[in-house]
């Protein structure tokens, strides 16, 4: 089998994504969060584990540990031995469960890790360092401050395994081990957080209340909304958002207000019965071309009686009685 593959629906545009499965650890005690549920907090409508398993949708196996919790998409659960035994413990509990040669590990509070973050791991995983050195073990992401985040890592599942076995037989156990006990181990790549964001967890309740302040900023709460509807609706249209506010306004303008809500509906609708999900942008495109012609002819008949579309002007005069 290669190491590498294409995403569903790819035209090559995009750099081959090498083959992985995903494995996000959802355990832990959240005791600076008083015992909540953190995966399961909400931030921007979605869970914090969703919005985690939303930026690996390529990963061929995807394994949650942790305690069962409803998810957007399929998962295998795993759990660790014994429950609550940290981090290495829930390592070792989910690779048994995979077989792509690298393995994503993540945990499950980042609601800002993204695909394109994603995907850089991975690429710094499957090469080989600059300056030419054997390939590596893995590459990990370094946040703005400089510090590794281990569990924000792409590593290669063969010496992530060895480790793992090096240490159980060393300790009798796993349970209670520090990550870079296996960490310290491994030649591993840095990878900048070049967002700032995408290394940021949600330790505390003060974490949560950022996160969720930061979804609604201006800048970001329309593209945060249309990808909670999307996996609200279980759709995986593209959407062209300023195409489609472009179209909305000039329906509205150009026909009547409420043809805004309306056209853009039928657009989705149209777009979502096609097979394998329509062309947005070219529905958009259309249909912005119709409202167009739509205005040209209102204009054009405003014109031809008079300048006037409302009163009496323009009408036909009633013929007199002969």
């Amino acid at each position: 089998m290669s190491d590498t593959r294409r995403p569903p629906g790819a035209t090559g545009a995009r750099e081959a994504i090498p083959v992985h499965d995903a494995l996000v650890l959802a355990g832990g005690a959240a005791r600076r969060l008083g015992g909540a549920d953190k995966p399961a907090l909400s931030v921007g409508g979605r869970s914090l584990l969703d919005r985690v398993l939303a930026a690996c949708p390529d990963a061929a196996m995807t394994v949650v540990v942790g305690p069962t919790r409803p998810t957007d998409r399929t998962v295998v659960h795993a759990r660790e031995d014994p429950p609550g035994g940290g981090p290495l413990a829930a390592l070792d509990a989910g690779l048994r469960h995979t077989t792509a040669p690298t393995v994503l590990v993540l945990a499950a509070d980042l609601p800002f890790l993204t695909a394109s973050t994603v995907r850089a791991l991975l690429a710094a995983a499957a090469g080989a360092p600059a300056d030419g050195a054997a390939r590596v073990d893995g590459a990990v992401l370094r946040d703005a401050g400089g510090r590794d985040q281990p569990l924000v890592a792409a590593y290669r599942r063969a010496p992530l395994y060895r480790e793992l076995t090096a240490l159980r037989a060393a300790h009798g156990t796993l349970s209670g081990l520090p990550l870079r006990a296996v960490t310290a181990a491994l030649a591993l790549e840095r990878v900048e957080d070049v967002t700032a964001a995408a290394s940021f967890d949600c330790d505390s309740w003060e974490d949560v209340g950022a996160a969720r302040a930061r979804i609604r900023e201006h800048g970001g709460v329309l593209d945060e909304w249309i990808t909670a509807v999307k996996a609200e609706l279980g759709i995986e249209l593209d959407v062209d958002t300023t195409t489609l506010l472009d179209l909305a306004r000039d329906a509205a303008h150009g026909v009547a207000r409420p043809a805004a809500p309306l056209t853009t509906f039928l657009i989705g609708y149209a777009a979502g019965r096609q097979e394998g999900g329509g062309d947005v942008a070219e529905a958009s495109r259309r249909i912005a071309a119709l409202a167009e012609r739509w205005v040209a002819e209102n204009a054009s008949d405003d014109g031809a009686s008079g300048g006037s579309a409302s009163g009496d002007a323009g009408r036909p005069e009633p013929k007199s009685a002969p």
